[in-house]
């Protein structure tokens, strides 16, 4: 029995852990202005923030091309039994809705197990690397599938942003709020919650300093949380405070691995430079 894994780009996963797990992207689009590309394939982060920076405007993101999925599929159908296959939030995209299209088009939809994450960024691919070790362990779409549903409700995504200029630009906070908080070091915590972002704390002081004060207030949950594993996601954000993150995450001493990833277009064009956030499933 051999199941694929195919996760939209949202997952932030790097191309060398998805070689390594047989995880396939499909990838979403990045509008800048009337050009459009590839999430991860033909624009990269840095362009993106020179693009926004450059235009005083937030890029915008659509869904991946139902022609993409449909060659997905057929490039897989096989050599594979069952696939599996991992969405950002729903409420957030169409992403789960251009795989079940997909599937459709091509009558393998009794072959095709879908999961909405209700997440996003490495929330996405955190149950993407749970699908694929089920996977190897020889585990059917249906059994993969149980599994992630059983997960999804807790798996836990929070960010701290440096600025909120990124989010005024998008509409999601007004030019007001967005100057205050560069007059007063005052840095949001987003977190996601029922499939959507929301502001659930506001940070006040330089950076590093808020960085470590969000994580200690994670801690109680860090350390009932699930062992396997934990991101740590940012945006470009100083070597010291990535590594002052890692350094206090790694001292609590209960994780088994520690992901150190990058956020793609989505987070990226919302959040802007500076960002970080840590991914894990709260402990049943």
């Amino acid at each position: 029995m051999a199941t694929k894994i195919i996760v939209d780009s949202t997952c932030d996963l790097t191309k060398d852990i998805c070689e390594k797990n047989d995880i396939t992207i499909l990838p979403l689009h990045v509008l800048l202005g009337e050009n459009e590309y590839k999430d991860g394939v033909d624009i990269t982060i840095d362009e993106i923030y020179a693009w926004a920076d450059k235009n005083g405007d937030t890029p915008k993101t659509s869904a991946p091309a139902l022609s993409d999925a449909i060659n997905l599929f057929k490039e897989y159908k096989d050599s594979y039994d069952d696939f599996v296959c991992l969405s950002i939030s729903s409420s957030m995209s169409s992403s789960f809705n251009v795989f079940h299209m997909a599937a459709l088009e091509l009558d393998i939809l009794d072959r095709v197990y879908l999961v909405d994450s209700m997440n996003l960024s490495n929330g996405v691919g955190l149950l993407a690397l749970e699908a694929s070790d089920l996977a190897k362990e020889g585990k059917s779409g249906q059994e993969i599938q149980d599994a992630l549903f059983k997960i999804v409700s807790r798996v836990r995504t929070s960010f701290i942003v440096d600025t909120l200029e990124y989010l005024h630009r998008g509409g999601r906070c007004s030019g007001a709020a967005a100057l205050m908080s560069g007059t007063l070091k005052i840095h949001p915590k987003i977190v996601v919650e029922n499939g959507e972002m929301k502001v659930s704390k506001k940070y006040r002081g330089v950076m590093n300093k808020v960085i470590l004060h969000y994580l200690k207030d994670h801690e109680e949950s860090l350390l009932k949380s699930d062992k396997k594993r934990l991101f740590l996601v940012n945006s470009g954000v100083e070597e010291s405070i990535l590594k002052d993150a890692k350094e206090y995450i790694t001292s609590l001493n209960r994780f088994d691995e520690i992901i150190e990833d990058r956020a793609g277009a989505v987070i990226s064009s919302h959040c802007g430079p500076g960002t970080l956030g840590i991914v894990f499933v709260e402990g049943e």
